[in-house]
């Protein structure tokens, strides 16, 4: 799997806004348990003394990174580095004016908090810690409305007002995971310049307020009233906020898609990638004497069951530092999996099988074959017309589970001989770049939209058996019956495509 959803483990508006009788600030107010998160800046709707009488709102909001680590210890999740971590917030709609063209800064907190079960966000009387003045019962914050770290911080732009919020977090994430610094939870708060104007020496504001006032002389003199994003405690199991893990694990296993060299083609595409699955009582495991490290890979003609004679020489590229080489060097790509880039280039007399040896110095750890065929070559504008099924799907899945789904891809013209028949296991055409979605059938909803962008996180992987990737049932909410829909790039045309099937299953709890 490519993609994980870690859910917000705490969040809560904080807000110095007067109460409904407009003189006493909610700044005591908590709504840990409101079913929305709210930030605002008011300025002038109450006269003060100076006649400024700045309201704001921020809210703060914590994930469980503890559980991000013990995914990446037990391989999970990818490894650091590999992975694009999002904070995904969902607009909620409100009655209320929406502010347009405004900015909200992401920025970490700089010390811990307490969430608190308050759910009044109409007249602040739900009171608790923490709140504006106060992250906890036995501290205050150093500066009101809370206190953020200068550094990882990001601006997300709102031209419309209603967008939802997405930002790439990777860094600040990292940094949680591997303990360079302290995990106290996101603050979200409109920028300096957008939150409202103040300046205490234009006097006071009246007894006992001016101390829940942030001074502000580079603030807005315009209100920015109101942005809601929907909390953790919504009954919207897809508008929760949450931070996806976005990661490329794909497996592209050129076995059975193995082309010779061509010399119509540049040097890149005629590099193929095979793999070595070291599996050991059903579950992948390290070679001993290779760890995590460097693996070398032979090459041989031989009889209808095993190599024979001597190795083949090897053309530059990919594994193959040197011409006429007679082993690729192959690598780790992660726990119990190897592989290796290689070329090979056909002779006069193609041979129809080859076996490649995996090994160290003098020992062997396996043997596999394959079959190369050339490179294909057109005389007009290929058309790929495709036809695929899903070859394990079930009817229902638990969200505790972890699926894999494979398919078999044919042309839709394929009109196969007397010999493709009667083979018990007919080829699957390997498609290299194919992504999936998940939607939910009874309104449509998109929930996992294809990720073809630069982490591919929702690309297939493929090996001798054909397309296939794996999906955390914990992504989808269970009750409600979703679709696989399948999209495959056409180079052609240079476009994706969608396929006109889809694979229908259920989720139950």
């Amino acid at each position: 799997m490519s993609i994980l959803r870690y859910t917000a483990s705490a969040d809560t508006t904080i807000t110095n806004a007067y109460e409904s009788d407009m003189i006493t600030r909610g700044t005591g107010s908590n709504m840990g348990y409101a079913d929305a998160l709210e930030v605002f800046s008011i300025y002038g709707q109450e006269s003060g003394s100076n006649g400024q009488s700045p309201e704001l709102s921020r809210f703060l909001m914590s994930f469980p990174t503890s559980q991000m680590s013990a995914d990446r210890a037990a391989g999970r999740l990818g490894a650091s580095g590999s992975v694009s971590f999002v904070l995904k917030l969902y607009n909620a709609r409100t009655p209320w004016t929406l502010p347009q063209d405004f900015n909200l800064v992401v920025a970490p907190v700089s010390r811990p908090w307490r969430e608190g079960a308050g759910l009044d966000m109409d007249n602040y009387q739900d009171l608790g810690t923490g709140n504006w003045m106060k992250p906890n019962a036995s501290s205050s914050w150093t500066q009101v409305g809370g206190d953020y770290r200068s550094v990882n911080n990001y601006n997300v732009r709102f031209p419309l007002g209603f967008e939802n919020l997405e930002v790439d977090i990777s860094n600040l994430v990292e940094r949680w995971i591997n303990g360079t610094q302290t995990d106290y939870g996101l603050g979200i708060k409109l920028t300096g310049s957008q939150e409202a104007y103040f300046s205490s020496s234009a006097g006071g504001l009246g007894s006992g307020q001016s101390g829940s006032v942030l001074q502000n002389t580079q603030g807005a003199t315009q209100s920015y009233y109101t942005k809601r994003f929907f909390s953790r405690s919504t009954e919207f199991f897809f508008r929760r906020p949450v931070v996806e893990a976005r990661w490329d694990d794909r497996v592209t296993d050129d076995r059975e898609n193995f082309l010779y060299s061509s010399s119509l083609a540049p040097a890149a595409d005629n590099l193929n990638r095979l793999y070595m699955y070291n599996y050991v009582r059903g579950r992948l495991v390290n070679i001993p004497k290779v760890g995590d490290g460097n693996i070398l890979v032979s090459f041989y003609s031989g009889s209808a069951t095993a190599p024979t004679g001597a190795k083949i020489k090897l053309p530059i590229g990919g594994g193959v530092v040197a011409t006429n080489d007679l082993n690729a060097t192959g690598s780790y790509s992660s726990t119990g999996l190897y592989s290796v880039d290689v070329a090979l280039t056909a002779a006069a007399t193609p041979l129809q099988k080859i076996y490649e040896v995996w090994h160290s110095g003098a020992i062997e750890y396996y043997t596999g074959s394959l079959y190369p065929e050339l490179m294909p070559t057109y005389d007009s504008a290929p058309t790929f017309n495709r036809v695929t099924s899903c070859k394990n799907l079930n009817k229902s899945y638990s969200r505790k589970e972890t699926a894999r789904f494979r398919f078999f891809v044919r042309s839709k013209n394929w009109s196969p001989t007397i010999y493709t028949v009667a083979t018990p296991n007919n080829p699957t055409e390997i498609i290299p770049s194919a992504s999936y979605s998940i939607r939910r059938v009874i309104d449509n909803l998109n929930a996992v939209p294809y990720g073809t962008g630069s982490n591919r996180s929702t690309f297939l992987s493929y090996d001798k058996g054909g397309n296939y990737f794996d999906l955390n049932m914990s992504l989808l909410d269970s009750g409600y019956m979703y679709q696989i829909k399948l999209a495959y790039y056409n180079d052609s045309i240079g476009a994706w495509q969608e396929q006109p099937q889809t694979f229908k299953f259920r989720v139950n709890e």
